[in-house]
């Protein structure tokens, strides 16, 4: 007895019953291999944590260039700085520093403050009231909006990649040379004026 083969999709154009005595073999169709394979993504838990050893390494790179040594003091007022992922004043991060070595001064928080900023390892914030806020810049990156809210005291950083443009722009048609710039909006809370209430305003 003969056998007819019949592969991929032919089996299913196929209309004719096959003849007596004869068997019918159908294959399946082979898949192609995809040219556009995507990987699978990571388990849960398994992404790596972002390091701020090159940020470290910077810092005390810095001090060098100083004169200054890297103490445990310094390093420690670091560690705490790049621990926070909000805005914080020179005084929380005094507590959080004494956290990590209860050594660390106050005066030692305040003359290494200038140097982070200095060095572009935090950000400025005055938003006036002769209160200062800092906040981690481990990217470097200076292109940033600040909108602060005056009810909320809250500190919002946005993305302004417009900033460099527009500061070198107006500074070259003026014949000047941009050595640093800052785009500030205070604003006040819509939240709160029409709930009475605001997630970001602290409680009395």
């Amino acid at each position: 007895m003969s056998c007819v083969e019949i592969h991929g999709d032919a089996g299913k154009r196929a209309t004719r019953a096959p003849q007596a005595g004869r068997c019918v073999r159908r294959f399946p169709r082979k898949k192609r291999a995809s040219t556009n394979q995507l990987t699978a993504p990571s388990p849960t838990g398994t992404l790596p944590a972002v390091s701020n050893d090159a940020a470290r390494e910077k810092f005390k790179a810095y001090l060098a260039t100083k004169g200054l040594r890297v103490t445990n003091q310094r390093l420690a007022i670091f560690e705490a700085a790049f621990a926070r992922e909000d805005h914080f004043t020179a005084e929380e991060l005094l507590d959080h520093a004494r956290a990590i070595d209860d050594s660390v001064s106050r005066a030692t928080v305040y003359r290494t403050l200038p140097i982070m900023t200095e060095s572009a390892l935090l950000r400025e914030v005055d938003i006036g009231k002769n209160l200062k806020y800092y906040h981690p810049n481990p990217d470097n990156n200076a292109q940033v909006a600040q909108v602060i809210c005056l009810d909320c005291d809250k500190i919002f950083e946005i993305s302004a990649p417009f900033m460099e443009w527009y500061g070198s722009t107006v500074s070259t048609k003026l014949g000047l040379t941009p050595v640093t710039q800052r785009l500030q909006v205070s604003a006040r809370c819509n939240t709160l004026r029409d709930a009475g209430v605001c997630k970001h305003r602290a409680s009395a």
